[in-house]
């Protein structure tokens, strides 16, 4: 397979599925994926703990996004070990940040941030990688190449997150300001392709009171760039062209995380300038700086046929089986929505 016909095909699933879900998610139905009874009470009906949409397409995103990352590094001839070992240590760091850094801005014990996550995991990804071809060193390995690798990171954070936002459809945040709110010219852009949400439970409706009203689609046109984006700086990855596929998807989900934020209703902190504005463009500035203090004059030629037998091995598929489930997990039990179920029998099927 050539690369561009790798690339293409990710583009058309992507299209495929982002037709699916712009159209269908901001419905009721598309909310609560299961409920399982865990506690009984005195009048026979029982309590259930909720999972979600937002979790299973979390989980999806997420998974899908670790094994293009196994695809990338193998196709420069990281060990898959390395990279499993990699995305683990990442996850281990990120995940947790993501509450953190959301209760530390906005104040809130029940919710996450991906902004926030992606934030700690610039800042801490190259310690991780100098401390791991330190190991590699004295185990007598060849060292990671550092600017393939964190290369690699952020394309696959880029298409993970564009991926992700389809769930904060299905949740109903992260949503837009209402069309009225916005100027003419975005009004005229968005009057045929905006979002309407359905459903009390929908965190637009409880939390903004915005149920049946036309939205910025804010969670789509995010989704839509950083996917484009991913895949065209995956392109330049497989052709060798590593500095500016990095700089390429940092700058650009980076600014349009800063400047998207003005296009956002939902509690972004105090302030007129939210934290996560600044974390976007420290971020970029950061980026900057990693690049200019390496060498970048790594010279490696991406071979995708590896790449891909790399990810079609009993270990790493299991390995993403595992990590499907523990994110649907953390991201899908709902935290902020409780059900109620009751059991009966089909008499006449006894």
């Amino acid at each position: 397979m050539s690369n561009e016909a790798f690339v293409l095909s990710l583009g058309i699933l992507f299209v495929a599925f982002a037709t699916w879900a712009f159209k269908q998610l901001p419905r009721e139905g598309w909310q609560i994926l299961a409920s399982v009874p865990i506690l009984k009470d005195a009048s026979g009906r029982w309590h259930g703990l909720n999972f979600t949409y937002y979790g299973l397409l979390t989980a999806n995103a997420l998974v899908l996004s670790a094994a293009l990352l196994i695809v990338l590094l193998g196709a420069v001839n990281v060990p898959t070990s390395v990279t499993l070992a990699i995305v683990l240590v990442l996850l281990l760091i990120c995940l947790p940040a993501a509450k953190w850094v959301a209760r530390l801005v906005e104040g809130k014990n029940y919710t996450f941030t991906v902004a926030g996550a992606f934030f700690v995991g610039m800042f801490v990804t190259p310690f991780v990688l100098r401390v791991l071809n330190a190991m590699l060193g004295r185990a007598q390995l060849d060292a990671v190449p550092v600017i393939p690798t964190l290369a690699a990171l952020v394309i696959v954070s880029a298409i993970g997150e564009g991926l992700g936002r389809v769930a904060c459809i299905s949740f109903g945040c992260c949503y837009g300001k209402p069309l009225a709110h916005v100027h003419p010219t975005l009004r005229r852009v968005f009057g045929k392709w905006n979002f309407v949400f359905s459903g009390q439970m929908k965190k637009i409706s409880y939390a903004s009171g915005m149920e049946g009203r036309e939205v910025v689609p804010i969670q789509a046109v995010t989704s839509i760039l950083y996917v484009a984006v991913g895949l065209l700086a995956t392109l330049l990855f497989l052709r060798g062209v590593f500095v500016f596929a990095f700089i390429l998807a940092v700058v650009t989900t980076q600014g349009w995380r800063s400047l998207s934020e003005v296009l956002r209703a939902d509690h972004r902190g105090s302030g007129k300038i939210s934290a996560y504005q600044v974390m976007g463009f420290i971020g970029i500035f950061y980026s900057i700086i990693i690049v200019a203090g390496l060498d970048t004059n790594e010279n490696v030629l991406p071979n995708l046929i590896v790449g891909i037998n790399a990810l079609w091995r009993p270990e790493v598929v299991l390995f993403l089986q595992g990590l499907w489930a523990m994110v649907f997990i953390v991201f899908g039990k709902s935290m902020v929505t409780g059900s109620q179920i009751s059991f009966h029998l089909y008499e006449d099927r006894i």
